[in-house]
């Protein structure tokens, strides 16, 4: 692959700043550990933790209130001469959501992954999940971590390690649990909600993961959820 060479534009650099002040105030925190979950088959086995599963890393809490958070983002709205939220946009799921909106070719992939980056170093989180709407744009988003990968490591001195979640190599998701580094793992849409023999297994108890679903494995790193076209 022929080295690409990427150029720091304002506009993308104000996009990422405008993200990642919405959390302005939050501490930098020292990595928190864990213990992974063994499942009920290792558990079963009678095996000493140590043999085989090490600690897992999950991005600490927010320390901020949620009114806090709420007076960052309405901060950043104003200086962006946005409607001013009077709420933070809560769904059953999570109750934090934030949408940037970038036009088509103006690089929303590369601000997406630099705002992982910069959120490490100024909050000290690292894991994100990014959902795609397809698989041709998961291999297009994971291609584009690699072909970043030099110029990240320039500016923040490390690299993200990326994966493709893929129900049949549940090993990856122990490597992204355990990895204290920048973890990202980038799936499709399609895999929460495929139908048919095989399908659907990130909510399956698997006999090849200690009897243990995946999601919850996964929900464990409290990881940051980015959406790549939401609106799809």
């Amino acid at each position: 692959m022929e080295n690409l060479k990427f150029k720091h534009l304002p506009y993308q650099t104000d996009a990422v700043e405008a993200l990642v002040d919405c959390f302005a105030g939050q501490p930098k925190l020292s990595l928190l550990s864990y213990r992974i979950d063994p499942g009920r088959e290792y558990e079963a086995s009678g095996q000493k933790r140590s043999e085989t599963l090490p600690d897992g890393f999950k991005n600490a809490d927010f320390m901020l209130t949620p009114a806090q958070i709420l007076t960052n983002i309405q901060n950043v709205q104003q200086k962006q001469n946005f409607p001013i939220s009077d709420a933070l946009v809560k769904t059953k799921s999570c109750d934090i959501n934030l949408d940037t909106e970038m036009e088509t070719g103006t690089g929303k992939t590369y601000c997406y992954i630099k705002t992982m980056f910069e959120m490490n170093q100024r909050y000290g989180w690292n894991k994100f999940i990014v959902v795609v709407p397809s698989i041709a744009i998961r291999e297009g988003v994971y291609q584009s971590f690699d072909g970043m990968g030099d110029h990240f490591l320039e500016q923040y001195g490390k690299r993200a390690k990326v994966f493709i979640y893929n129900s049949k190599s549940l090993h990856e998701i122990e490597n992204f649990s355990s990895d204290a580094g920048i973890n990202v793992m980038v799936i499709n849409v399609q895999a929460f909600a495929a139908r048919g023999k095989d399908a659907r297994r990130i909510y399956m108890e698997l006999d090849d993961f200690q009897s243990r679903r995946p999601i919850d494995v996964i929900k464990a790193n409290r990881p940051i959820l980015i959406l790549d076209e939401p609106q799809k």
